[in-house]
């Protein structure tokens, strides 16, 4: 039962110290899909800690369980393990992670469904205030337009993807601020940034006590619009992105001294007007690399004993 038992110390050392360290850090900012895909691998590490304890638990516990496991295993695989000891603690441990991981697929369940929902709203609504005309078929044009005194742009997700932007846009957007935002939106799209929203709003709305998911969500709402502008900037410049971002904000007031639900607004135009310096590449696939590496821990921890007796 130590196994189980350093798995689960594992997964919380993982869900405490890797937020911190990420807080800490100062390249997050500047190489935000690097910084996406640390968190990802962070967020795994600590549900691969959690199924790997619940696998040995329930194989401690329960007979037919331990068959099922260690099937292939020699004996002395099995003996390793120690998994005769503890059996009470070992059920209990392992019905509480399957509860959590049930528990977990049904807020994930719940968050695209609600999803799905808001889309097909979303999409009724545009159809109420953009209707087909004669011989028109549905979805098939990826760019709409919409009468509207505000300037907005979003991307409606789904099987077709679908632009919109409002008239007030087009107006206040000029020269390449409209490419730019196009391809801001775009880049979201490409990258399926709403299924790491979903997931991300899943895990904390299942488990608001636990603070790495909480900061998992929140850190992928900023990350994604940062990932987003810099594919923008790529294309059509910083100053241009920024502008656009400033056209497109200025009405609502997010450049006030209050705060706003979208006060992040003006530090990705600060962000974009005084861009930080890249990581060199090697410094890149070093932390690229790294993050690959952690996710890889638990399972290394999960093999020790029985690489051990086989060794």
């Amino acid at each position: 039962m130590m196994v189980p038992a350093a798995l689960l110390l594992l997964g919380a050392l993982t869900a405490v110290l890797a937020p911190r360290l990420l807080a800490r850090a100062d390249w997050p900012d500047r190489e935000p899909v690097v910084a996406l895909w640390m968190w990802q691998c962070v967020v795994a590490a600590v549900l691969a800690c959690c199924v790997l304890s619940m696998t040995l638990s329930a194989a401690a516990a329960w007979e037919a369980v331990r068959g099922h496991v260690f099937a292939p295993a020699p004996h002395a695989v099995v003996e390793a393990y120690a998994l005769g000891t503890g059996s009470g603690w070992a059920a209990t441990t392992a019905v509480a992670l399957a509860c959590g991981g049930a528990w977990t697929a049904a807020m994930l369940v719940r968050e695209v469904a609600r999803a799905r929902a808001r889309r097909r709203q979303s999409r009724a609504e545009l159809l109420v205030r953009a209707p087909l005309l004669p011989g028109e078929e549905p979805d098939t044009d990826r760019l709409v337009v919409l009468e509207g005194e505000r300037p907005d742009a979003w991307w409606l997700s789904g099987a077709t993807p679908r632009l919109v932007v409002t008239t007030a846009a087009l107006r206040r957007l000029k020269g390449r601020q409209l490419d730019a935002v196009l391809a801001h939106e775009q880049g979201h799209a490409r990258a399926r940034h709403d299924w790491l929203l979903h997931s991300s709003a899943a895990l904390a709305n299942g488990f608001p006590q636990v603070p790495v998911f909480a900061a998992f969500r929140d850190e992928m709402h900023r990350l994604v619009e940062l990932a987003a502008d810099d594919m923008a900037s790529r294309r059509h410049g910083r100053l241009t992105t920024a502008l656009a971002l400033v056209e497109l904000n200025e009405d609502r007031g997010v450049f006030g001294p209050c705060p706003t639900p979208q006060a992040h607004v003006p530090q990705r135009v600060h962000r974009l007007l005084t861009p930080p310096d890249r990581l060199p590449p090697a410094h890149r696939l070093r932390l690229t690399a790294t993050a690959a590496l952690v996710p890889v821990i638990p399972v290394l921890v999960a093999f020790v004993p029985g690489l051990r007796a086989l060794g």
